[in-house]
């Protein structure tokens, strides 16, 4: 009985962590960006659908006033919320998606989540916890072999 517990026990002890976090950069960085798509205008990627519109990307109309209402936040005015925001959801899923920098954009990430959770949806905390789980998961054991980051350790290491 021992060994119908132990056995599987030890083969998922075996999953590589590279291979955790490799999916949980890919997945972390893909609802940060998609959420970014949507604040913006004149470029759109989408790996999974095959999306690909090369363009300066501008804030949509409708972004601004989605900050002054919905997504309203203290001490930030919606321009400048909207903005940070949208730049935000943009240049950090990609500094994680290639593993550079990755635990000071997760950080950045969690910061925003928390924001997110405390004066914008604060009854989304299942989602908001999940993904706080996944950016944690990043910031404490690091984004693995396939990433920059992990190259440059070893570069520096030698």
């Amino acid at each position: 009985m021992n060994n119908l517990i132990t056995r599987p026990l030890g083969l998922m002890e075996k999953i590589p962590h590279s291979l955790i976090a490799f999916i949980a950069r890919f997945s972390i960085a893909a609802v940060f960006w998609k959420s970014g798509q949507t604040k913006v205008e004149g470029l759109a990627i989408d790996l999974i659908d095959g999306t690909f519109q090369p363009g300066w990307p501008r804030l949509a109309d409708s972004t601004i006033p989605l900050f002054q209402s919905e997504y309203h936040v203290p001490l930030l005015s919606p321009e400048i919320a909207a903005h940070l925001a949208a730049f935000a959801e943009h240049f950090f899923p990609v500094l994680i998606l290639i593993g550079f920098a990755t635990r000071f954009s997760a950080l950045a990430l969690l910061g925003m989540t928390l924001v997110i959770e405390v004066f914008v949806y604060p009854d989304a905390y299942p989602t908001h916890g999940t993904w706080a789980a996944v950016l944690l998961y990043l910031m404490a054991t690091g984004p693995g072999r396939l990433s920059i980051d992990h190259l440059i350790a070893r570069y520096c290491n030698r």
